[in-house]
């Protein structure tokens, strides 16, 4: 099982990216993804989640509004866009799999190698 992050980079406050993450090597593809992210001295935190139907989704209340996550399962790719990006979003952001969407990092079985975002003018 593998999963890559990709599509980080400097931005200016206010900007947009899009993060994605290619999945590869599962066996059953009922899993559900989220993006974390981890700022330097801080603890991993769970951003958005998304199931493998894409019928339910969650977000941190810092992001409502301004992230979205959504899927293609046919290209075995979820994707994290961001927008309105702020200089307290700038963290290493990782995606990772589980068999259900959940809030904590334990519950996550597979994480990809993170992706720097850096919002700065």
């Amino acid at each position: 099982v593998q999963l890559q992050a990709s599509g980080g980079g400097l931005v200016q406050p206010g900007g947009s990216l899009r993060l994605s993450c290619a999945a590869s090597g599962f066996t059953n593809d009922h899993y559900a993804i989220g993006w974390f992210r981890q700022a330097p001295g801080k603890e991993r935190e769970l951003v958005a989640a998304i199931s493998w139907s894409g019928g339910s989704t969650y977000y941190a209340d810092s992001v409502k509004g301004r992230f979205t996550i959504s899927r293609d399962n046919a290209k075995n790719t979820m994707y994290l866009q961001m927008d309105s990006l702020r200089p307290e979003d700038t963290a290493v952001y990782y995606c990772a799999a589980a068999a259900r969407v959940a809030s904590g990092p334990l519950k996550y079985d597979y994480w990809g190698q993170g992706t720097q975002v850096t919002v700065s003018s």
